[in-house]
């Protein structure tokens, strides 16, 4: 039984109600899958984990409050420039920008292609990592400048990597795609964030007894695309309708959550909201109702 014929039996029990499930028929899958996983890949393995898992997240994780809460995910703009002038590579320079302005997942950002440039009318048509859809971006002007720029110093390695812009390094890892590793763009990222000194460890991960926490840092690549999506936010007047379209969420929700509140902005609505005066007049309104009583 191939690795897909597998994952298809387990998203259908998985979709079921658990009270129509037979217990034999669990027991079933389960010793298929006992059999077959020492057979497989890395790959078709996750692709089984992620079946299970997005299953997992869609019934019990729904309604799941954020864990830590307020925290800043993404890059405010002082942070995002000394970010960019830590990059001293043309590939990762613009890999980045990439996410950082039109807001893509770095899963989709290694992947982009020359072959799914429109150069007449600047659109990028995306294949969306996380739902598999077909979405057409603008891309924006300097961004698309640098681009051509980029293609023109380095024609031939984007010809030979089949059209992939950010290409792997000769002698690089054996795996056949021709464009970056995920993992490489994430440890690059790390560097660059650790040379610009903006890195920081928020919390440790919950791992099970025995086992030690990881270090969850607070900025990743994933920060690029929360700063892309605040800013077009801002721009759109917080329309979050018309942000939604630009992160490729289906449901506005899931957008509110990349939309970051600069702690200063914060802290001033704060004040205006609850001032100083207010507080004053509160005061002296119990301190006379006191006086009166007395």
């Amino acid at each position: 039984m191939s690795s897909f014929e597998s994952g298809k039996q387990a998203k259908d029990i998985l979709s079921k109600p658990f009270g129509s499930v037979a217990k034999s028929e669990l027991e079933r899958v389960k010793k298929e899958l006992e059999e077959l996983l020492p057979k497989l890949g890395k790959k078709d393995i996750k692709v089984l984990r992620s079946i299970i898992y997005q299953h997992w997240q869609k019934r019990f994780r729904k309604n799941h409050p954020p864990k830590y809460g307020s925290i800043n995910k993404g890059f405010n703009d002082q942070e995002f420039q000394k970010f960019f002038r830590a990059i001293d590579n043309d590939r990762f320079c613009l890999l980045f920008l990439y996410q950082a302005q039109l807001g893509l997942r770095i899963g989709e950002a290694v992947r982009v292609n020359i072959k799914d440039m429109d150069l007449e009318t600047r659109e990028l048509t995306l294949r969306t990592e996380k739902v598999q859809t077909v979405d057409v971006l603008l891309i924006p002007v300097p961004l698309f400048q640098q681009t051509l720029a980029f293609i023109k110093a380095h024609a031939s390695r984007i010809e030979q990597a089949q059209g992939y812009l950010f290409f792997k390094d000769k002698g690089g890892s054996e795996r056949a795609e021709p464009y970056f590793d995920t993992n490489y763009a994430r440890n690059a990222f790390c560097r660059y964030v650790r040379l610009a000194g903006l890195d920081s460890v928020y919390a440790e991960s919950d791992e099970p007894a025995g086992k030690p926490g990881r270090r969850l840092h607070r900025l990743t690549t994933h920060s690029l695309r929360h700063y892309a999506i605040t800013s077009f936010a801002k721009h759109a007047n917080g329309n979050i309708f018309l942000a939604s379209k630009f992160a490729r969420h289906h449901n506005p929700r899931n957008t509110m959550t990349y939309i970051n509140t600069n702690k200063e902005e914060l802290y001033q609505q704060i004040d205006g909201a609850f001032g100083i005066g207010q507080a004053m007049a509160l005061k002296l309104k119990v301190s006379k109702s006191e006086n009166v009583s007395s």
